[in-house]
């Protein structure tokens, strides 16, 4: 089974930081978590192992929407 990672989260805005010898590095911040694990599909209902996850809050849901996240 592969293993994927990543990161979930907002994006703030971007700076920049110095290294040691003095070269600027532009960076992204990213406001990150917390995140909520709003499905889990199993191999032996549909077939396949994967997870769904949601972050942040829920805005202008329709009710099966609300549903799915509960």
């Amino acid at each position: 089974m592969a293993t994927k990672r990543g990161l979930l989260g907002k994006k703030i805005g971007m700076t920049q930081l110095f290294t040691e010898e003095g070269e600027v590095v532009r960076v992204t911040v990213i406001e990150a978590g917390p995140c909520y694990v709003t499905q889990i599909k199993t191999e032996a209902i549909d077939g396949y192992n994967a997870i769904q996850i949601g972050f942040g809050q829920a805005k202008r849901l329709n009710r099966p929407e609300r549903g799915h996240l509960r």
